[in-house]
């Protein structure tokens, strides 16, 4: 297959997203697990976290939908999880959700393209996905990355006018 587009730290995602669907049952529950879990563990001893958690947030995600599509797991459900569980890291670490979310979105597309993935799909379960942690953060929190992603990410506006599930 050639060299990998994958950085070190997508390639830790990607292994630990396929080591943890292979150990759980739940896809869903163990790529946000692993994602947060890398994302933090990327961030370690890293003076400045705010430009670390977003640079870093785009390589799990892509690590992580790399792995999707290797281990012939659904993208989309990846997709939403890997950009959940780095939304949520990103809130533990004090990192500006809003802005993580936008380049998780940005890097699940990414990734989705260099897969052969849908990539409007993929833009579906990212910006849902981004909602539903943001939600479980807190209501402000989920308002602040509604209007962030309509500002920030074409074809956000469409997606989150529309019912979310």
């Amino acid at each position: 297959m050639g060299k990998s587009v994958l950085s070190a730290v997508g390639r830790t995602a990607k292994r630990a997203v396929i080591g943890g669907v292979k150990a759980a049952g739940d896809t869903a529950e163990a790529v946000i697990e692993a994602s947060a879990d890398v994302l933090k563990t990327a961030l370690e001893g890293v003076a400045d976290v705010a430009v670390a958690v977003i640079e870093n947030t785009r390589k799990v995600v892509r690590g992580a939908i790399h792995a999707a599509s290797d281990t012939g797991e659904d993208v989309g459900t990846v997709t939403k999880a890997a950009v959940r569980g780095t939304v949520k890291a990103a809130a533990d670490v004090g990192g500006d959700v809003a802005q993580v979310a936008v380049a998780a979105t940005k890097g699940a597309v990414k990734a989705a393209e260099e897969v052969g993935a849908d990539t409007g799909k993929a833009l579906n379960h990212a910006v849902r996905g981004a909602i539903d942690a943001a939600e479980e953060i807190g209501e402000e929190t989920a308002h602040a990355v509604r209007d962030v992603l309509v500002k920030s990410v074409d074809g956000a506006k469409d997606i989150i006018k529309s019912p979310l599930k």
